[in-house]
């Protein structure tokens, strides 16, 4: 690593939204309710999955690690970011910012996946019903899960240490509002070109998923047509089409930021965007798949009923 990438470096600035202190308390105000929301419904998905044996499925199980995974993700970058828009002081150490790539990308990759088996377990629920408990047994979705974590921090490992061994020869001002891929490249005085062809490779591999999540849609809406009831149509509608929401939401704005061509990034609309999947996402998952959902709406009421009840 470059001396001035290591013991002479002590850290960096994030400059966000500094040009725009009109805007800054805006966002402090706005993020602030967003990042609380988050916490609401991400908790509530979890404690709701826990509580109430009806979700406890393979369903929920793998719902419940994707609002884990929310909750981290927001944390990782979102109470920084508060700090920052209502301080003078923007300033993240070197470790701090190596911290926040690893694990921010870690937890984006590791959602990629999740996404895929999530998308696999609502193929094997309304295409092969009589077969989805042997399909999704327990051991078998302990497995999947595990394995999203895992590959989604080894991948994030790799990016972090070829992102921080490009030399800097000190420039430390990062035009974002967290340490990420794009903006921290933006930073290096050497051609990146080999660094953004394994970013882009990386990000190929991470779209398997993708392939996974369209064979399995394919085969849903096969198997939903063939159903003769309107409800039982809309009820396996209704459960995927959540699902669905949430992987374009999440997809849409990942592409945007990871594949385009690095002449095309705007510095604008790549911190617009990534405010987008790092507290907006986080935030209407929960509410996407809660409230067309009548057992996690009908556990909650049991819940409420129960607390009200016991006083």
């Amino acid at each position: 690593m470059d001396q001035k990438n290591g013991s002479s470096f002590t850290g960096f600035m994030l400059l966000g939204f500094s040009d725009r202190p009109q805007l800054e308390r805006v966002l402090f105000v706005v993020l602030l309710i967003f990042y609380l929301l988050t916490l609401l419904g991400n908790t509530s998905i979890i404690a709701l999955s826990r509580l109430d044996p009806h979700l406890q499925t393979p369903m929920y199980f793998f719902l419940s690690n994707l609002s884990f995974l929310d909750l981290c993700y927001t944390t990782s970058t979102v109470p920084q970011l508060l700090v920052h828009l209502r301080g003078a002081d923007k300033s993240i150490s070197f470790g701090g910012c190596v911290a926040q790539l690893f694990v921010s990308l870690g937890l984006g990759s590791t959602e990629c996946i999740l996404l895929g088996v999530m998308a696999f377990d609502r193929y094997a629920a309304v295409c092969r019903p009589l077969h989805y408990t042997v399909i999704m047994h327990p051991r078998l979705c302990a497995l999947m899960a595990s394995a999203s974590w895992f590959l989604g921090f080894a991948n994030s490992s790799l990016h972090t240490v070829l992102t921080f061994l490009v030399p800097l020869c000190g420039r430390n001002k990062i035009d974002h509002f967290f340490c990420e891929v794009p903006p921290l490249l933006k930073l290096a005085c050497v051609d990146t070109t080999v660094n953004e062809s394994e970013l882009f490779v990386s990000v190929i591999i991470l779209l398997i998923p993708v392939a996974l999540i369209t064979f399995s849609y394919g085969q849903i809406v096969k198997a939903v047509l063939r159903i003769k009831s309107a409800s039982g149509q809309r009820k396996a509608f209704g459960t995927c089409g959540s699902h669905f929401t949430v992987v374009s939401l999440f997809y849409g704005t990942g592409i945007y930021i990871y594949l385009q061509p690095s002449n095309n990034y705007s510095r604008d609309q790549g911190k617009f965007v990534s405010l987008f999947y790092t507290i907006v996402t986080p935030m209407v998952n929960p509410f996407i798949y809660t409230l067309r959902n009548k057992d996690v709406t009908g556990a909650m009421r049991k819940v409420l009923c129960r607390d009200y009840d016991s006083r």
